[in-house]
């Protein structure tokens, strides 16, 4: 078991880049949940989750990612993956998920593509 954490790079506006760490399983899921629905209350309805460091995701964790994407939703905000580690990866184009929660190589490529979601909706 690897110690979980999740722990906010960036907050601008509505936007959240928080970065995850270590096993998202029974134990952790509800403090992944917990944690990134507390960014969505603080007003960064937009978050992107970097899971390069999650070293193991069960179907707990996996939930919570779901209910975060949720909860995003009812915000009118967002929840987008970078750096999705393989075996999640598979879970989530296996479930169909993969349409919904949308994912990036990296934390950077997934920054640049809301910056360019955000200036088109303003243009």
């Amino acid at each position: 078991m690897t110690d979980f954490r999740l722990t906010p790079e960036r907050t601008d506006g509505d936007l959240a880049l928080a970065h995850v760490s270590g096993d998202l399983d029974i134990t952790n899921a509800p403090h992944l949940r917990t944690q990134a629905l507390a960014l969505i209350e603080q007003g960064h309805r937009h978050l992107i989750l970097d899971l390069a460091a999650v070293t193991f995701c069960d179907s707990s964790g996996f939930n919570a990612l779901v209910g975060i994407f949720r909860c995003a939703k009812a915000a009118d905000g967002s929840l987008v993956l970078a750096a999705v580690p393989d075996r999640l990866e598979r879970m989530l184009n296996l479930t169909g998920l993969s349409t919904l929660l949308l994912a990036h190589p990296t934390a950077a490529h997934a920054l640049a593509a809301h910056t360019r979601n955000q200036d088109t909706a303003t243009a």
